[in-house]
């Protein structure tokens, strides 16, 4: 038994392999809690220890022993956030095998793509929904590679009529599993295959080694002070490697004790009950929240609104005097009275002890980090690429500005190259992409510099990295007018009133978006009109079309004169992962955007 202590870091000269990461965590914490999950048979949440999680392993990991698998062969798992992910995970890392983690809500075509792309030969999934939704796809005459899928959560006569190499958990499970050992493997090697979301075309995987992430999770736990005794709330798709190395790995590292949320739906509940710590999330979730929050003010009193915002001013305040910006205001004295009597209250659906929130994956909106700033939630927003494992900068809690990305991780380097392209270089970045030797080149240059895609400044006075554009994300207008749409778009779905926002432009001679609406807020504006709001040919109505322009004239209010939206496309229907229109990161897909509204988009510019 190690002797070190249980509530020290564990370095990455200590754990060499992502396997011997999770051993030595075991070693060090056996009786501690490591993870909490909700039994939805007992209707209880129920708390298992590193141990029970050693064991749990141990069986994972008999049972793949009894299956026709050599180092370095595929696993790919397709499973909600759970602690059978972790051993699934944790089994097949240790026998030297390869993970390929799977978007619950991706689609088949895609999942079916993945399969055969990477040669996957062991599938552990979920349910039986699941596979069902594969199945046809995964069995075709010249798919030879699969050799067995585990269902999760089925029973024995739900599989009926499947074919043999598809069996469940509880009948390919061992009841006893062998005692783990640490394997002297090499960090450089091979560890997952990540497949990105990408926007556009076909995913590619990313190779991602052992030392690729240990070298990534460390300097991150240590920059964000994550403690030994922190809760943290996992919700994000742990095949999302931005969940993966910092709610998974670097949890690990640390010791802390992490508890699954039930489902998306249910996580406003599961904040209450869990009282997390510690929270990672993409920005989405926090406009969200955000818009709920605007919207209850628009229902409310003045006096509450002046209050709210009131509070926010003098939180922002408070927090740039501790940032060293600003003198110390007069007004900050009255923070103890406006925390009681508002923050606190918006802090509680939180679970009111969340002392560290950070945000990733996409550029959270400058209005929504300052007003949860403002409420003295720490809110941290870094910036990273499943290619550089994923972290590659963030903001330190001392040196905080939530307009940038923070600066660059420990062990790490940033530059600025031709045409303002972010260039990064350090041990995280990828080993390539897998079967795609020119995409590597492409992305990785003779000198080691992996080439962003994203446009930037560093500051050099502060060292703050800026994040200004994308050079693919770029609008050229028929008057040769460059209009990057992101920061647009995010300026537009920050309102209630819009769900989803698509801007469109390219070689004409003016704006126009596509435009999902909230369906509670278009019910106000059709009766505002009189008109049925259940009638979707009323979405074509010219008055609501201007009532939209002249809204978008003051949401854009100030940015350039460029930004002037002329025309609109409305829609109630949401845009989905399971739809493609979204990436399981909640990117919306613009080539398939384009081609959804391909006649109307035509129309509006005829």
């Amino acid at each position: 038994m190690a002797t070190a202590n249980p509530k020290a870091m564990i370095t990455i000269e200590e754990a060499e392999t992502l396997d011997g990461l999770f051993y030595e965590r075991t070693s060090r914490s056996a009786d501690e809690v490591a993870y909490i999950q909700y039994n939805k048979a007992t209707k209880s949440w129920e708390e298992t220890t590193w141990n029970e999680m050693a064991m749990l392993v141990g069986r994972w990991q008999k049972a793949m022993l009894g299956e026709d698998l050599e180092s370095g062969d595929r696993v790919g798992i397709l499973m909600k956030n759970s602690k059978e992910w972790v051993a699934v995970d944790q089994a097949a890392l240790g026998l030297g095998l390869v993970v390929v983690p799977l978007y619950l809500e991706d689609r088949p075509d895609n999942i079916a793509y993945i399969l055969e792309d990477a040669a996957i030969k062991l599938l552990v999934v979920q349910d039986i929904s699941q596979w069902r939704r594969l199945r046809d796809r995964c069995q075709q005459p010249d798919n030879t590679t699969l050799i067995r899928v585990v269902l999760v959560d089925a029973t024995e006569d739900k599989i009926a009529n499947e074919s043999d190499r598809v069996t469940t958990s509880q009948q390919w499970l061992p009841r006893e599993g062998h005692v783990l050992h640490k394997r002297k493997g090499d960090p450089k090697e091979l560890a997952t295959i990540v497949y990105t979301s990408g926007t556009t075309g076909k995913p590619k995987g990313v190779m991602l080694s052992h030392h690729n992430i240990l070298s990534i999770a460390y300097p991150s736990g240590t920059g964000l002070k994550v403690r030994h005794d922190d809760l943290f709330l996992s919700f994000l798709p742990m095949s999302h490697t931005f969940e993966r190395s910092l709610g998974y790995y670097l949890t690990v590292m640390a010791g802390c004790r992490v508890a699954f949320a039930r489902s998306i739906q249910l996580l406003a509940d599961d904040l209450v009950t869990i009282k997390p710590t510690l929270l990672i999330s993409v920005p989405r979730i926090y406009e969200r929240v955000y818009a709920k929050i605007e919207n209850t003010l628009l229902k409310g009193s003045p006096i509450k609104r002046a209050l709210f915002r009131l509070t926010v001013n003098i939180g922002w305040r408070r927090f740039q005097y501790q940032q060293g910006r600003s003198m110390f205001c007069l007004a900050c004295l009255i923070w103890p009275v406006m925390k009681h009597l508002v923050a606190d209250k918006v802090m509680q659906k939180f679970g009111g002890r969340l002392r560290l929130a950070a945000t990733g994956g996409a550029a959270i909106p400058y209005p929504v980090a300052k007003t949860f700033i403002g409420l003295g939630l720490q809110l941290i927003q870094g910036y990273g690429l499943t290619e550089t494992s994923p972290v590659a900068s963030f903001n330190r809690l001392d040196n905080n500005d939530p307009r940038s990305i923070g600066h660059p991780l420990e062990g790490m380097e940033m530059k600025i190259g031709e045409n303002d392209e972010l260039l990064i270089k350090s041990p995280g970045v990828m080993m390539g992409y897998w079967n795609n030797h020119a995409a590597t080149a492409e992305a990785i240059d003779s000198d080691g510099w992996f080439h962003t895609g994203d446009q930037a400044r560093i500051d050099e006075k502060t060292g703050h990295v800026y994040i200004t554009g994308r050079l693919k994300d770029i609008l050229i207008m028929s008057n040769g007018e460059k209009i990057p749409p992101t920061d647009i778009e995010n300026a537009i779905v920050m309102e209630p009133l819009y769900d989803h926002a698509m801007l469109l432009g390219e070689g004409e001679a003016y704006l126009s978006a596509v435009l999902v609406l909230n369906s509670e807020q278009w019910v106000h504006i059709a009766q505002e009109h009189n008109l049925d709001p259940f009638d979707k040919n009323n979405l074509q109505d010219k008055a609501v079309h201007n009532h939209i322009v002249r809204h978008l004239r003051t949401v854009l209010h100030d940015f350039p004169g460029y930004a002037k939206i002329r025309k609109v496309i409305l829609t109630l229907d949401p845009w989905t992962v399971e739809d493609g229109l979204l990436t399981p990161t909640l990117k919306v897909k613009r080539p398939k955007i384009l081609e959804r509204f391909k006649k109307e988009i035509k129309a509006l510019y005829e």
